[in-house]
């Protein structure tokens, strides 16, 4: 067997696979053995089936499967030992004029192509400055964050005339084209949300409504699309497409939200007993907890930042008609036009992904098991935690983790978590960074954009 790669430029190659029929012979007459002991067919015995027949029947897919292991095999194998750092998966190249005759083998030619990962060397600290952007956590988002907690807790009570931030608890009966009640039609009870209603006519229509008023009304203009409108009528999602009629909404009770009161029993529901005793003392913890809140978002908003900048000024070059390609052969929902409009995209995540690898491999940084389950855990608790639940305990907590990380997706997407975590932690270690105080709207602003 023969494995050799012709470089095109530095980031295209073609990798060709020369396979011998000595290369495939024996493992070609093993598999024929093993397909021999567990092949049934009529007439005769299981096992004893004469090997001219399998040969016959089903020799050539037995070949093609043989061929795929040794070719897989090989062309990894050959990479992996010369260190081409590839982008995606060899693609081969098919040739029309090339027939492989799987009835009367003989020796095989395969080519691929290659995807090359651009070298660079990664100058840091070097001459970049960046900005961490802080937002200012002042009295009007204390404030705010307060009166959310106050929400929260707080209870519906019963009023008499419907306002702009109320819930109209409601019945609805189908009506026919003539705006008469259909006898067999839907008869539903449900909530309005009125700070949901978007329409402006339908809006000022039900303000001020009471218990008992009537009003034939079009569901879509109150409702939130066609999950929201069915669930408020009592029908099912495709009917809610197509209904187009009025329906007669009865007012039965109207609610408001009743904040909380801002004292130690809130304190108490937030924080724990005895944990805050005094309005200042909650003001000061909710401005901690926002400064831990916003963390994330900061970093995010950092890492945009680096990484928009670093990828600019390394200018690094992709093998960008190989990339598309292989967009397209790898996902068979993907469309042309669509990798065409996206690919910018899809490049730029791609480039960030080999500066992070640099450094991850510069640095010699590594996951090592251990820290994967208490990081696990850990996520698991602040799960706990953000809803208001208590924290399981250690050995719950680890069964709970090990549960999670034996599902391979779950477990990849927290080790690159992780890998990702550390590389921020040195950037932010060895980068030139200054601080800004922004404004919260300016901050959000920036978290969106970063996203």
């Amino acid at each position: 067997m023969d494995v050799s790669v012709k470089n095109i430029d530095d980031l295209n190659a073609v990798l060709t696979v020369k396979i011998s029929n000595k290369d495939y012979t024996a493992p070609y007459e093993t598999s024929l053995k093993q397909h021999r002991k567990q092949m049934q067919l009529p007439g005769f015995r299981k096992g004893h089936i004469p090997t001219s027949i399998i040969k016959k029947k089903y020799g050539p897919s037995i070949l093609a499967e043989e061929i795929d292991k040794i070719l897989n095999k090989s062309i990894y194998d050959h990479i992996s030992e010369n260190k081409i750092n590839i982008l995606g998966n060899p693609i081969p190249i098919e040739d029309e004029k090339k027939h492989i005759d799987w009835k009367n083998p003989g020796d095989f030619e395969f080519a691929y192509e290659l995807g090359i990962a651009p070298k660079f060397d990664l100058d840091l600290p070097g001459k970049y400055k960046f900005t961490m952007y802080q937002p200012k956590i002042d009295k009007d988002l204390i404030n705010k964050q307060s009166n959310d907690f106050a929400k929260r807790y707080g209870k519906l009570v019963s009023i008499e005339v419907a306002g702009e931030k109320d819930m109209v608890l409601a019945n609805f009966k189908e009506l026919d084209e003539s705006g008469q009640i259909v006898k067999e039609g839907f008869n539903h009870s449900s909530t309005v949300s009125m700070e949901f209603v978007e329409d402006k006519k339908s809006k000022k229509q039900l303000l001020g409504s009471k218990p008992k008023d009537e009003f034939k009304i079009n569901p879509k203009l109150i409702s939130r699309g066609d999950v929201d409108m069915a669930a408020m009528l009592g029908i099912d999602k495709e009917r809610a497409k197509v209904y187009t009629r009025n329906v007669l909404m009865t007012v039965n009770e109207i609610k408001t939200l009743e904040p909380a009161n801002i004292d130690v029993t809130l304190f108490d529901k937030i924080y724990g007993a005895g944990e805050v005793k005094t309005e200042q003392e909650f003001n000061q913890k909710i401005e901690e907890d926002l400064k831990k809140m916003f963390v994330a978002d900061m970093d995010r908003v950092f890492k945009k930042e680096v990484s928009s900048t670093l990828i600019k000024k390394l200018k690094l070059k992709l093998p960008d008609e190989f990339l598309k390609k292989w967009i397209l052969s790898s996902n068979k929902e993907a469309k042309k036009d669509q990798v065409e409009k996206e690919y910018e995209m899809y490049a730029d995540g791609l480039k960030w992904q080999l500066i992070e690898n640099n450094i991850i491999k510069d640095q010699k940084i590594k996951v090592e098991g251990e820290e994967l389950l208490n990081f696990t855990m850990g996520l698991i608790g602040n799960q706990y935690a953000q809803y208001g639940m208590m924290i399981p305990e250690e050995a719950e907590l680890k069964k709970a983790a090990q549960n999670v990380l034996s599902n391979n997706e779950e477990a990849r997407k927290i080790n690159d978590m992780i890998y990702d975590r550390k590389v921020m932690d040195y950037l932010k270690s060895t980068l030139k960074i200054t601080d800004k105080l922004i404004a919260h709207a300016d901050f959000v602003k920036k978290v969106s954009e970063s996203m």
